[in-house]
């Protein structure tokens, strides 16, 4: 028996024997489980002050586009269609970043460099999950604003308080506009159950799905509107594209 403890000494390096090797580990393996969580809380709540910034970059160009356009808003893009049209230059991926020096999503699919999650861009939200979506928009914009039922866009003025209306949030991938609903245009709460919303008047705020009614509806809260009072357009039901 002494013999074989005499073995473990040489096996094992600095002196220690077995049991001191195991407890070791032991207390490793509990730091490691008390760390990894609060690092993986630390990359999630980094990752939503990312997705902010890039939120406050889109608000600000709404805001210097409107103010270029004499108070009109870009199109919302498609509804509650998946994404195929990316052509157009009023849909607000295409008329916003060049307010920005940037180039335009239908500019950066014709040179191949088509925005996916993991690009360091404020066209993607860095939580945001590739479904290899023909197109991928990780935000999207309010489906009611500036509709492509009506002739012509909303006007910036015509909407009532700035900082109630929504104009972008984080959307799903599939789709480029989107409403609180049960459906799959759908805005997501990715951000630890959180889901960021900039408003026309340039902020972000943070609420949970729950506040803001993500897979159920529209909770119609003063603070975060999604309607727009003198709108045309009767609702998804009868939304044409």
């Amino acid at each position: 028996m002494h013999g074989t403890r005499g073995q473990f000494r040489r096996w094992l390096p600095g002196g220690f024997t077995l049991v001191e090797l195991l407890v070791v580990i032991g207390v490793v393996a509990t730091l490691i489980a008390i760390v990894l969580p609060a690092l993986s809380r630390a990359r999630q709540a980094s990752q939503a002050l990312e997705c902010a910034s890039n939120q406050r970059q889109w608000a600000t160009a709404v805001q210097l586009y409107a103010n270029q356009e004499h108070g009109w808003l870009p199109r919302r893009g498609q509804g509650v269609q998946m994404t195929t049209v990316i052509n157009r230059p009023s849909d607000w991926f295409n008329a916003l970043p060049p307010m920005l020096h940037l180039p335009s999503f239908n500019d950066l699919v014709t040179a191949g460099k088509m925005p996916r999650p993991g690009d360091h861009s404020f066209f993607v939200c860095p939580s945001a999950v590739d479904g290899s979506q023909q197109y991928f928009f990780s935000y999207a914009m309010n489906m009611r604003l500036s509709t492509w039922d009506a002739p012509l866009p909303d006007r910036i003025n015509r909407i009532g308080s700035w900082s109630t209306v929504v104009f972008l949030t984080d959307g799903p991938g599939t789709y480029c506009s989107v409403l609180p609903t049960v459906n799959n245009y759908c805005p997501l709460a990715r951000h630890h159950g959180r889901s960021n919303i900039a408003f026309l008047d340039g902020h972000v705020a943070s609420y949970t799905g729950q506040e803001i009614g993500c897979g159920v509806g529209d909770p119609k809260r003063p603070d975060v509107r999604w309607m727009i009072p003198y709108s045309i357009w009767p609702g998804p039901a009868g939304d044409t594209e």
